[in-house]
């Protein structure tokens, strides 16, 4: 995501100079195209923003929809820009919209699905860590326990690879559920004691929330 500043207004300030009063209308489609990818980016940062308000509880009674509106607002701009992993990004959260307010795996599993190819095409690890994570959730909400553990390992290979630790230990904390559902609690342990200790060293207090409902079920 670009950095959301003033520098995009700035440039299309001087285009709109350059066109209304130098004569020179050739710079207004580069200025109109900065300014959606500006919209663009700010878009997620505000979806997100609500996003994490209601799942802190801050958001009063249930989700913004808001939300929604901004997260299809970023996703329709950054492919009307052509940018591959913007619109990936965007469509994640457009999923995680669905999963995690609306409770509506239908909707939301295609949504990942091509969320995990476009971050496939851009190379984008960090949103292809994010689109493995409820990938391997709804497979195992599914009872599917392989494909699970194999989705969220995958997530915890690029999380280490980006160096993103917080997020490694999150995904221990759902390898760790899968291990206890598929009888290995040894397993899940372990999981559980790096998870602990990734989460403490990166200051994520709710991840260790979660460390320890686990070991409840231990």
């Amino acid at each position: 995501m670009r950095g959301v500043d003033g520098r995009a207004d700035r440039t299309a300030q001087g285009l709109y100079d350059q066109a209304v009063f130098g004569g020179d209308a050739d710079g207004l489609d580069a200025a109109e195209r900065e300014l959606n990818a500006v919209e663009a980016d700010l878009a997620l940062v505000r979806g997100r923003v609500l996003h994490a308000r209601f799942l802190s509880g801050l958001g009063g009674e249930g989700a913004d929809p808001e939300e929604w509106v901004l997260f299809e607002r970023a996703a329709e701009l950054y492919r009307s820009l052509g940018d591959v992993r913007g619109e990936g990004e965007a469509l994640f959260w457009v999923g995680a919209f669905h999963q995690v307010v609306r409770k509506d795996e239908n909707a939301a599993a295609p949504l990942f699905e091509r969320a995990h190819e476009h971050a496939s095409q851009a190379g984008d690890k960090l949103t292809l860590s994010y689109v493995l994570r409820p990938l391997g959730i709804a497979e195992h909400l599914a009872g599917r326990l392989a494909g699970a553990r194999e989705r969220l390992e995958e997530s915890v290979r690029l999380r280490r690879e980006i160096g993103f630790p917080a997020g490694v230990a999150a995904n221990l904390v759902g390898l760790a559920h899968v291990a206890v559902d598929d009888g290995r609690r040894d397993d899940a342990a372990a999981l559980l004691d790096e998870a602990g200790t990734l989460a403490e060293t990166a200051g994520a207090k709710g991840v260790t929330r979660w460390v320890e409902e686990v070991r409840k079920r231990l």
